[in-house]
């Protein structure tokens, strides 16, 4: 049997219906069963302080622990002022620091941006990929992932019905599911 990979799907949204957090549950559905996704929202995490390290929140330390245990880590998250969302960018300070104790460090990892228009995200994930290359998460280049017009993509149960999306998805999570074994060897 092959083995299987436990992911941690970072969801860089808050709101409730977010589209993030849909395309997230989404590729629980689509993964192949090598991959393991846990999907996990900030709602609960609070802001990075350095001066609470020496007794960190239980929130960080939960975040930080479910990082710490998971193969790889796959960010889906919106675009805000072309660049990531402000809760994104803490979860990735809460889970760098303190420095040279980064519970990303080494894990092959994947972005997918998305956006109600045109250009996907675009500003989003290369931001994060520019934070991902100094946290050393390799990250899978090909095929990038960047989901414009996202709108229209779900019913209003939350369900993925548009076809054309879901068969990116999917081949996107197959990818991402071969980059991940390929990088644990």
């Amino acid at each position: 049997m092959a083995s299987q990979f436990s992911v941690a799907v970072i969801v860089g949204s808050l709101r409730r219906e977010s589209f993030s957090l849909k395309i997230a549950k989404a590729l629980t559905k689509l993964a192949p069963s090598s991959l393991k996704l846990d999907v996990i929202t900030l709602n609960e995490l609070s802001f990075y302080n350095q001066d609470l390290e020496a007794t960190p929140p239980a929130d960080w330390v939960s975040f930080r622990d479910r990082i710490r245990k998971a193969d790889a880590v796959l960010f889906v998250t919106p675009e805000y002022n072309r660049s990531v969302p402000g809760v994104l960018k803490n979860a990735i300070d809460v889970g760098s620091r303190p420095y040279g104790q980064s519970v990303f460090n080494g894990k092959p990892g994947g972005v997918i941006s998305n956006s109600p228009g045109a250009i996907g995200g675009f500003g989003a994930n290369h931001h994060l990929r520019q934070s991902l290359v100094f946290l050393n998460v390799p990250v899978l280049q090909q095929p990038e992932a960047y989901v414009g017009g996202i709108g229209d993509a779900f019913d209003e149960k939350g369900e993925l019905v548009k076809a054309s999306l879901r068969e990116f998805l999917e081949a996107y999570i197959k990818a991402f599911a071969a980059w991940v074994a390929q990088q644990k060897k």
